[in-house]
């Protein structure tokens, strides 16, 4: 890793995680394997702050570590990339375990539950539907009616545009809103 940390992807250590090789990582990994409209891919970072702030919208109950789960849900692509579901499943349960191992040492590094809750989980999966559904009408070519097939239409009323930004600024903006939830957990434990 840029860091100078060493990852075993084989059996990860959650202290040999950083979030700048995250953000740096997910901002480089295109969404739709690059094939979409604008002068930048739209990358995993940019898609993984839309989807945690989806979560937030979908449910406003929810608190900072829900956030940052939702945030972190596809941090695995940092080091593996971003594969789409059909070349997963071909490649099945080894493909599973170093995603599933590589997902809770970031969990155990940035202090989350190691197996993320089966409605979170459900939920975020919900917000990363709607976020695929909207990079796929926006930027990927497809009509709403494709879309539909394939993804959850947006609740009634959301309006979002999506404008790929540089890889620089993706991971700007990633590692800013890790900050923000950061800063939102310790002021939660603090405070018990």
């Amino acid at each position: 890793m840029l860091s100078g940390r060493r990852l075993d992807l084989a059996h990860p250590s959650p202290m040999d995680i950083e979030i700048e090789d995250i953000a740096h990582g997910l901002a480089r990994v295109a969404r739709w394997n690059g094939q979409t409209r604008g002068d930048h891919a739209f990358s995993v970072a940019e898609h993984s702050v839309l989807v945690e702030r989806f979560v937030r919208k979908l449910d406003p109950g929810l608190g900072p570590a829900e956030w940052m789960t939702a945030l972190l849900h596809d941090s695995p692509e940092y080091v593996i990339g971003d594969m789409i579901s059909p070349f997963k499943a071909i490649l099945g349960e080894s493909y599973k375990g170093v995603e599933a191992r590589l997902q809770e040492a970031v969990h155990i590094r940035f202090g989350l539950k190691t197996i993320t809750p089966a409605g979170l989980k459900k939920m975020v999966k919900r917000a990363d539907n709607i976020c695929a559904w909207y990079e796929a009408v926006q930027l990927a070519g497809f009509s709403a009616a494709e879309a539909d097939g394939f993804f959850s239409a947006p609740p009634e009323g959301w309006r979002v545009k999506l404008v790929p930004l540089p890889p620089t600024e993706a991971q700007a903006a990633f590692l800013a809103r890790f900050g923000e939830i950061q800063s939102a957990m310790a002021r939660q434990e603090a405070a018990r």
